[in-house]
């Protein structure tokens, strides 16, 4: 099978700011802020965890007079072993101001969220921000919002273009708030036809294999996409949307865009079952949801994303460390830990 071309502009219609004010009395709040720093681009690729200066909401504190911290300054001025220094005071101030509007934010770029990066924030509430460090930290260890840091990985596999459009990175701030992800969907339109809905948690929810509950998942999905989504989208007619049903699965809201093409997960289907639902005639969607504890697709014991995390110990440790000094620190914290358990950890 074949996956529809794509142009940069085509592209371009699924970043945040492009659907959100067509679709924003039918998604979550959001705030989109732009232009960024020149320099947050830097912070990002930088090396080594930590928050830029200030962002943090603590009063900055030293044990150090003046004359000792400039001497300490002077000892350690290698610029190959000086870490670069970040401070965005004004996003600061943008972000502590949507904080105070919306309660809390989770954060997300042009196209990705770091969801692969919510372990870094409590499990009770992953991905809620209260203060600018825990947007900047979030997006820091994310592997997936690397995705929309450059013009060459957001075209990438695209049509070539005769003057490529202009891309600018933006930092959107989104209302948070608890979400039962049993009623996430994620469903696939092609050439402008409803083909397929499939559950996004990969959990087993036995609610999700009742008949008359799926039916009338299908039907809501299908009504709504009808009437809210079809006669507004102004992009390619091949698509994916992310949905949350509301409690009563009767509505929903849109959580996001995506293009139909291989960057885009197909969850439940495989992108064949899509062309092969395609083939047939125009009908119900098909909806796809884990049918049991055993299914090849339930979740297993390993946490998702579990290659991008490490222990939140190791985040206080590198505080104001480079490498070295973490690595060190690390291993001193991993010897006494074992010699009050009883243990001799030999290094």
């Amino acid at each position: 099978m074949s996956f529809p071309e794509l142009s940069p502009s085509d592209i371009l219609r699924f970043q945040f700011s492009s659907w959100y004010p067509v679709f924003s009395s039918i998604s979550i709040k959001s705030t989109i802020l732009r232009p960024l720093p020149r320099d947050f681009v830097d912070y990002l690729h930088s090396d080594g965890v930590h928050v830029p200066e200030g962002s943090d909401d603590l009063p900055a504190e030293s044990t150090l007079s003046d004359d000792e911290d400039d001497a300490s300054d002077e000892e350690g001025s290698d610029d190959s072993e000086v870490q670069r220094r970040f401070a965005f005071p004004e996003l600061d101030a943008q972000i502590r101001e949507w904080i105070k509007t919306y309660g809390s934010v989770f954060p997300k770029l042009n196209f990705s969220s770091p969801k692969d990066a919510s372990w870094i924030l409590p499990a009770s509430s992953p991905l809620k921000c209260t203060s600018p460090a825990d947007v900047y930290m979030l997006l820091k260890s994310s592997d997936f919002i690397t995705h929309d840091l450059t013009p060459e990985s957001v075209f990438d596999g695209c049509t070539p273009a005769d003057s490529p459009p202009t891309y600018e990175l933006e930092l959107v701030l989104r209302k948070w708030y608890p979400v039962d992800r049993s009623r996430e969907l994620r469903c696939f339109v092609r050439q402008n036809v409803l083909l397929g809905i499939s559950q996004r948690d990969t959990n087993y929810y036995d609610f999700l294999n009742d008949e008359p509950t799926t039916s009338g998942i299908i039907s809501s999905v299908r009504a709504f996409w009808e009437t809210r989504i079809h006669t507004k989208w102004e992009g390619p007619p091949d698509y994916t949307f992310d949905f949350l049903l509301t409690r009563d699965l009767a509505r929903g809201h849109i959580i996001d865009f995506n293009p139909y093409a291989p960057r885009t997960d197909p969850l439940l289907f495989t992108y064949d079952d899509l062309h092969t639902l395609s083939l047939s005639p125009a009908g119900a969607p098909d909806l796809r949801v884990i049918d049991s504890r055993s299914h090849p697709a339930a979740t297993s014991n390993a946490p998702a994303n579990q290659h991008n995390m490490i222990p939140f110990e190791a985040l206080s440790l590198s505080s104001g460390r480079d490498i070295d000094e973490f690595s060190e620190a690390w291993k001193e914290g991993i010897e006494e830990s074992l010699q009050e358990s009883g243990f001799l950890a030999i290094f």
